[in-house]
């Protein structure tokens, strides 16, 4: 899944974007607003973690999410704030935030309210998918195939999983790049994952078509 950051502490940045990583999160990461409303318009991320106060305006995180809101983006937003009067927690949820965490906190306590928020996304789109012979548990990310339980890397996951999310849809290899490994420019590495789905669940799982991959279906 794909977690957008904005924040703009490069220290916290650093800690966060590593600790999301780690977890088998894909995350684009923007320093300020301008480089967040570019990057926006690019994704389509699974969940927002944004900072409340930045440099060019000390409501920014906020009026960045009344900004995607607006757009029609429907994720789950998680605030970082040091501001934690009632009034601002009251603000910030009722302008379409879904949780609010106080800063200093501990990355752990970030990656279970990320979880949670993913997991309630999830069960919200229907945690199970079925795709002929492949059964897919989003929440518990589980897998099978023809009933056969298959184990698959943080990785692999998180690519199927970008493919079951968008059924029918063409992806480029940039944008799954971006959207596996935060970097645009690890096209070798999704052609590498998407030979190791093919082979761990079938050689049609993700068909090759003008413009990128797509979800397939087995003959």
């Amino acid at each position: 899944m794909q977690v957008f950051l904005l924040e703009d502490e490069p220290r916290l940045g650093r800690a966060v974007e590593g600790a999301l990583k780690a977890q088998g999160y894909g995350v684009r990461w923007a320093k300020g607003l301008e480089e967040a409303r570019d990057a926006f318009l690019e994704l389509e991320p699974d969940l927002m973690v944004l900072d409340v106060r930045l440099p060019e305006d000390p409501d920014g995180g906020f009026r960045f999410a009344q900004e995607v809101r607006q757009a029609g983006y429907k994720g789950p937003i998680l605030f970082l704030t040091a501001r934690d009067t009632l009034e601002d927690r009251v603000f910030g949820l009722d302008l379409g935030g879904d949780d609010y965490l106080v800063k200093p906190f501990h990355l752990e306590e970030l990656l279970a309210r990320v979880r949670a928020l993913l997991r309630r996304g999830a069960e919200a789109k229907a945690s199970r998918v079925r795709l002929g012979p492949l059964e897919v548990d989003l929440a518990g990310r589980a897998v099978r195939h023809r009933g056969r339980r298959v184990d698959l890397s943080l990785k692999e996951f998180a690519l199927l999983e970008v493919f079951l999310l968008h059924p029918g849809r063409v992806f480029s290899p940039e944008e799954l790049a971006e959207k596996v490994f935060g970097d645009v420019e690890k096209v070798g590495a999704v052609k590498v994952y998407i030979h190791y789905l093919r082979q761990k669940l079938h050689p049609q799982v993700i068909r090759t078509v003008p413009g990128g991959y797509r979800l397939g279906h087995e003959p």
